[in-house]
């Protein structure tokens, strides 16, 4: 039996910088320009999260897709829509995870898939801070 793909794409805005604190801010500044500069700065995000699985013979679904919303509502909505990544998200506080589109597809990929558990697996996470750029996390 074939294995089918499901795209869900949610919204967000959040703002952000990059800095690393063990770095003076001339360091800071030289590696990451501008979103390293301490007044931060946001993005309209866009989120897709695509995930595979046997098609249901009853209900003709690969997911649950109110269970799917729910786990995007709590793992990226609530999370991040209209937070300061860096001040009210942990895992990225100084110190911790740079806030690049790279680590934040990688942190909700994980995360969905722990809230998925056993049957549907997350193929890919991209995330988008607006229409040039994009960063996805996919499974091996």
């Amino acid at each position: 039996m074939p294995t089918c793909t499901l795209t869900r794409r949610v919204k967000f805005a959040a703002a952000h910088r990059y800095r690393r604190p063990e770095w003076d801010d001339a360091r800071n500044e030289a590696t990451f320009g501008p979103c390293a500069w301490p007044s931060y700065h946001g993005h309209s995000y866009t989120c897709d999260v695509t995930v595979a699985g046997d098609i249901d013979p009853i209900t003709g679904f690969i997911v649950d897709l109110g269970a799917l919303d729910a786990i995007l509502r709590r793992e990226v909505i609530q999370k991040f829509d209209h937070r300061n990544i860096n001040v009210d998200v942990a895992e990225f506080a100084d110190g911790k995870l740079i806030p690049s589109g790279e680590n934040l597809s990688r942190f909700i990929f994980d995360r969905v898939q722990v809230a998925l558990g056993a049957g549907t697996r997350v193929v890919s996470v991209t995330i988008a801070e607006d229409d040039t750029l994009s960063a996805t996390c996919a499974a091996d």
